[in-house]
């Protein structure tokens, strides 16, 4: 394949590294993961970011978490049309096949996708309103939320922009049967989750109130 090139050779250390130690303290905690299957006690649906680190987040071990990542969390309303739909694939296999507990939508400050929907929205990035947009077509999901974001300066609009996109995320996913019965069944339950990056917190959407609030 002669497009594909050989590996940074930073990246090769690094994973010398982590084989010599990581890997070499806990062997046999890696070879029962692989030997027995993951049993993740959650689904994470988090952002593309490399900002958004959530197994430092959380202090999570390996096989603890069920990560989908993608462009602003989003996730799409349930839609059966024989397409490919890697997010709805993710959350399928989450709640159907490895039978997690709880499910979170994890958003987080200064998301390049939630920007891009803005500008888009606000008639700033012409680019993004093509249909050969991939990134333009995917945040259309989030595009609702726009027109009802409260008359305050433009960063707040962009930061409440953040955590309408956990709400309709959250809302798409009761549009899953599977889901839907799972909740209504009390075997899974949803959370919504907001990270500043930048101040390290994390606020969480309280069910009643529908508003974020740290944690």
């Amino acid at each position: 394949m002669p497009h594909v090139r050989p590996l940074p050779a930073y990246l090769i250390q690094r994973f010398h590294g982590w084989k010599a130690t990581t890997y070499a303290e806990n062997r046999v905690w890696y070879k029962r993961l692989a030997d027995e299957g993951q049993r993740p006690r959650a689904m994470v649906i988090s952002c593309c970011d490399s900002r958004v680190h959530v197994t430092s987040i959380f202090g999570a071990d390996q096989g603890e978490f069920f990560i989908h990542r993608n462009i602003a969390s989003l996730v799409p309303p349930y839609t059966p049309d024989g397409d490919h739909h890697g997010t709805s694939a993710a959350v399928e296999y989450a709640v159907s096949a490895l039978k997690v507990a709880h499910l979170i939508v994890l958003g987080h400050s200064n998301c390049g996708g939630v920007q891009g929907c803005y500008d888009m929205c606000s008639g700033q990035a012409p680019d993004l309103e093509q249909k050969s947009s991939f990134i333009g077509r995917w945040m259309d999901i989030l595009r609702p939320g726009f027109d009802g974001l409260p008359d305050v300066d433009e960063q707040a609009r962009r930061t409440e922009l953040e955590k309408v996109a956990v709400r309709i995320s959250l809302d798409n996913l009761m549009t899953f049967p599977f889901i839907a019965d799972a909740v209504n069944e009390e075997r899974l339950s949803l959370h919504g989750l907001w990270n500043d990056i930048g101040e390290g917190e994390l606020h969480a959407l309280d069910p009643v109130s529908g508003t974020f609030s740290s944690v």
